[in-house]
């Protein structure tokens, strides 16, 4: 049941936004009666055909406390597993432009950069709708930038970057490999909150990762 919640996530998480969305145009809406309906959607999802919803045919989970990116494929089996280097900004989600930190989340590879200064970037969907919400109840982004990170995840483009939320997450390598740099790297965390692996590593992770697959960052 577990996989199966996993495979309808991204589909939950979008009704969910909206269901919150809604919530702050229609101030009368029970609190009550809108919890209830987002604590039991994840369960009612089990219970519909698994065709409604397709799986990544591989994705990717990486673990800030163990440092590691594993590749999975759509039927759970490990094909590969790096060690990582992380935000120097430690653990946590992060929250602000500058803060150094990996954020934490689901988050979908809405685009590539073969000419990155970092060898290949793989780029996620930072600031994807949870973290949109988040700051726009905290009265850090403007309704008018909700709406567009919305809109752009929901079209599966690049979301809107230029906010205090900040922007340019994603997975590459290390680019110029001198000893000194894969030394630090074997030791450090220190991206300003991407996912960092080799450069041979990251060579052989872009083959699986298309547009849309999912990583899953947790600590």
């Amino acid at each position: 049941m577990k996989d199966r919640r996993l495979a309808y996530q991204p589909v939950t998480t979008i009704i969910q936004n909206y269901i919150i969305i809604l919530m702050s145009f229609i101030p009368s809406i029970q609190v009550s009666f809108v919890a209830v309906v987002l604590t039991s959607m994840p369960l009612f999802l089990t219970v519909l055909p698994e065709r409604v919803y397709s799986a990544d045919r591989h994705h990717v989970e990486v673990d800030k406390t163990r440092r590691t990116l594993t590749l999975s494929n759509a039927a759970g089996r490990v094909v590969k597993e790096f060690k990582v280097a992380l935000g120097r900004g430690g653990l946590g989600h992060k929250k602000a432009r500058g803060d150094g930190i990996t954020p934490l989340g689901s988050y979908k590879v809405v685009g590539f950069n073969e000419k990155s200064d970092f060898h290949y970037f793989i780029r996620l969907n930072y600031p994807n709708n949870n973290d949109a919400l988040a700051a726009y109840r905290n009265n850090t982004i403007t309704f008018e930038q909700l709406q567009k990170i919305l809109h752009d995840n929901v079209s599966e483009e690049t979301p809107l970057q230029n906010t205090v939320l900040g922007g340019a997450i994603g997975l590459h390598g290390i680019g110029d490999e001198t000893d000194e740099k894969l030394l630090m790297h074997s030791r450090l965390d220190w991206t300003q909150g991407c996912i960092a692996l080799k450069n041979d590593e990251i060579e052989q992770l872009k083959p699986f990762l298309t547009l849309g697959v999912h990583v899953v960052i947790k600590e």
